[in-house]
């Protein structure tokens, strides 16, 4: 499994479990599965914490919002950029999204990231 966080041309930040697609040796499509859009809502600062860095209040969609398909192949001049999402979103959508239990992961940290409760399936 490839968890990695696409920045798509519209400006949509995707993460997702991303695969190349190939049509001989060619690559012609990434193909992600159970793709979440991840939206950030907002910023704050724990007060008395030694950490003086903002914390984010992350919310992930099923992206595209309207589709039931949990894979989608998507032409690469649509991507931007695939970068290693920071651990606390990865771990996020792999325990949301995913139903990876966190100590199936090998990541023992902890989140203040809570998932969008109006997500449809």
């Amino acid at each position: 499994m490839t968890v990695k966080l696409a920045i798509l041309k519209s400006g949509e930040n995707i993460i997702s479990d991303i695969k190349e697609g190939f049509i001989e040796e060619r690559m012609v499509c990434y193909i992600l599965e159970n793709p979440c859009k991840v939206a950030i809502n907002g910023t704050y600062k724990i007060l008395d914490q030694e950490n003086d860095e903002n914390q984010y209040s992350i919310s992930l969609r099923r992206w595209p919002t309207l589709s039931k398909d949990s894979t989608i192949e998507l032409h690469p001049n649509y991507i931007v950029s695939l970068v290693e999402p920071v651990d606390n979103l990865k771990e996020l959508y792999e325990t949301q999204v995913l139903g990876i239990k966190e100590d199936e992961s090998n990541e023992s940290t902890s989140t203040d990231e809570q998932p969008d409760s109006n997500q449809s399936d």
